[in-house]
């Protein structure tokens, strides 16, 4: 099955399913002598799991990595690494009253589609418990990346139609973000987006939103023309997450409505390097980075795993309706935020 490797010098390679026995990623191109320990990866990984919060889904799953290969004595040897984390809250039985039937929203069809043949149980390999394998190879490159002084720092930007303020992306931590359940940093609207969560989950329902990922301190010249541009690339990365419908840059879709004189980011010289005064290019011009913060935005859709009755088909064709049962997020914006971190960190160390 094509399509389970992502990046170039750094790459990496994932395997697993929702409910198999574990998922793996096996990381090519990691240079030796990185400090890395299994702690560096739980860190990451303790941000995504399941069952963190009232707000999210409530399967249980320690996320524990296991390093299985490519590190010696604390350090990368430069040979490949392999990271496991096994699945131990899987409850197959929700989905055998199912397998048959089409959830609207979700890949069954399409895989069938495709192999004629799938894995039913929550999704198989189109389920976002896949990405457990992506964060734990962006914690490895999140490491490298702090030996070049960038940081890289995802939040919650929007719930519904609730909108955080933000006014200098670049100034967001990770100790703001993390304050909260639900990763905003703006604590008055993070109040009201739990609650507007919470709502929803009572409603037998879900809820999308947008969310913002900042790359600080990335300097200029990262990214190749026409094909293999930096923006290009950390589109597909975006993309390549379950759930993601749009992506946007700097000042994104709002360039509809303006004019040149007022998106054109004018050059200065300041603290002795080439700077411009503002960021609406989103730190990327010609598919190569500028110095200035990479700002993007990820459009994510309301979970699609609903208990409303929602009317389908059969593989055969029959009408039908059906009620998805199960444990799942009514929101998927405050896990979402460390996978699209991974992806990001994955994209630029591989440009380096």
């Amino acid at each position: 099955m094509a399509g389970n490797s992502f990046g170039t010098l750094f790459r990496i390679t994932t395997a697993g399913e929702s409910h198999g026995p574990a998922n793996v990623v096996i990381i090519d191109g990691c240079p030796a002598g990185i400090p890395l320990q299994e702690s560096d990866i739980q860190k990451e990984l303790d941000r995504r799991r399941p069952g963190q919060s009232k707000i999210t889904t409530q399967r249980k799953e320690a996320d524990v990595p296991e390093i299985l290969s490519g590190v010696f004595k604390g350090k990368t040897t430069g040979t490949p690494i392999a990271i496991l984390i096994r699945n131990q809250n899987q409850r197959t039985k929700d989905y055998e009253k199912i397998k048959n039937i089409y959830r609207p929203g979700h890949a069954d069809f399409s895989y069938d589609a495709k192999y004629g043949f799938r894995d039913y149980r929550g999704g198989g390999r189109a389920s976002a418990r896949e990405t457990v394998a992506r964060v734990a190879a962006g914690a490895v490159a999140k490491k490298i990346l702090t030996r070049y002084k960038i940081k890289i720092v995802g939040y919650v930007k929007q719930v519904g139609e609730l909108v955080a303020h933000i006014s200098s992306p670049e100034k967001v931590t990770l100790k703001q973000v993390d304050s909260n359940i639900v990763r905003c940093p703006d604590k008055n609207v993070a109040e009201k987006m739990i609650k507007l969560i919470e709502q929803v989950r009572k409603e037998k329902d879900s809820i999308g939103g947008i969310s913002e990922i900042v790359a600080s301190g990335v300097p200029a010249g990262l990214g190749e023309p026409v094909f293999d541009k930096l923006k290009a690339e950390l589109a597909k990365a975006m993309f390549g997450i379950p759930a993601v419908t749009g992506v946007e840059f700097g000042s994104g879709f709002e360039v509809a409505t303006k004019r040149g004189s007022e998106n054109n980011d004018t050059f200065i010289y300041k603290n002795g390097q080439i700077q411009t005064q503002t960021n609406n290019h989103g730190g990327v011009l010609g598919g190569i980075s500028t110095g200035m913060p990479i700002i993007l935005r990820c459009a994510v859709k309301p979970t699609s795993s609903i208990p409303q009755p929602q009317q389908t088909v059969t593989k055969n064709g029959k009408q039908t309706s059906i009620s998805i049962t199960g444990r799942h997020d009514p929101c998927l914006l405050p896990r979402f935020v460390p996978i699209a971190e991974a992806m990001m960190a994955l994209t630029l160390v591989d440009f380096f």
